[in-house]
């Protein structure tokens, strides 16, 4: 894949990943969060299984087992700790802690896989953390939902690296799919049990569960998908710090929220981070047997 085809991918899904929390935030307005997730993760499996009918599915109970594994770690295990973790700490909070999970990506590759990075991506990844803190003000605090989010961060980085490790052996495009099912009805299983249900049907609210859908769940976990195949894991995963401060533009954009100065300031580090940890030569990842 040429670099110029590789970051206008990455722009892509980064961006679609930073607007779904300014488009979800308007969706939770109509439907309670599990509720909203869990339908959109739904229709988003369903529209794409629909579309993917024709190629190979799954075979036999180990691919099915894989497929429903990454859709427990990167739909339902992700978003049911973002969301919960919210009864404590603020959404901007959430979407900071969220954002290390390419450090821990490194971490994982490096203590369980044998992957070995240099000290300068280790520096790379650090420095735009802080630039993600940067962009929310450094607005945090020690409460049960920071840990609560830091688990899902972690859930997050194991997705990544089941899909580096699994993802091979499907067609993408498949596996993003029914991932997205699997996930989905967790989602709706968990919403069953601990929420109010409700759906408030409005010409707004429909159409914000169908760009949540189509666009931030459909187009962005396909690309995401291809681009962890396609490339390194980690390098591929420090392009999320990206995500953090899209979101904050877009929800200026569409919620009136103002941007702060420091939100400036955590883009430039945000950008520093990423070359340096792009700017050396990939890790090695031990083959899958």
């Amino acid at each position: 894949m040429n670099k110029y085809k590789y970051m206008s991918l990455i722009l892509l899904t980064t961006f679609l990943m930073g607007i779904a929390f300014p488009v979800g935030k308007i969706g939770l307005a109509y439907a309670p969060p599990f509720l909203l997730m869990g339908m959109r993760y739904i229709i988003a499996g369903g529209v794409l299984a629909w579309i993917v009918r024709r190629r190979p599915r799954p075979k036999g109970r180990k691919q099915w087992g894989q497929a429903a594994m990454i859709g427990w770690f990167q739909t339902a295990a992700v978003m049911g700790c973002v969301y919960y973790s919210m009864s404590w700490i603020t959404s901007s909070e959430s979407s900071i802690l969220t954002s290390i999970s390419p450090l821990i990506v490194i971490i994982i590759s490096t203590v369980v896989m044998g992957a070995s990075y240099s000290k300068r991506q280790w520096f790379g990844v650090f420095i735009g953390f802080i630039g993600v803190a940067f962009t929310f003000g450094f607005h945090l605090s020690l409460q049960p939902g920071t840990f609560i989010c830091l688990a899902g961060a972690a859930c997050f980085a194991a997705a990544t690296l089941l899909i580096k490790r699994w993802g091979p052996s499907f067609d993408m495009t498949v596996l993003a799919a029914y991932q997205m099912l699997a996930g989905g009805i967790t989602l709706l299983v968990i919403s069953l049990f601990t929420e109010h249900l409700y759906f408030i049907a409005t010409f707004k609210s429909v159409g914000v569960l169908l760009v949540l859908a189509l666009f931030c769940s459909i187009v962005q976990f396909s690309v995401w998908f291809y681009l962890l195949r396609s490339g390194d894991a980690a390098k591929t995963s420090s392009y999320l710090f990206l995500a953090p401060f899209f979101g904050v533009l877009t929800s200026w954009l569409l919620l009136g929220e103002q941007v702060k100065w420091y939100a400036a300031v955590g883009g430039v580090f945000i950008c520093i981070g990423i070359i340096m940890v792009n700017r050396v030569s990939r890790a090695r990842i031990p083959a899958v047997t």
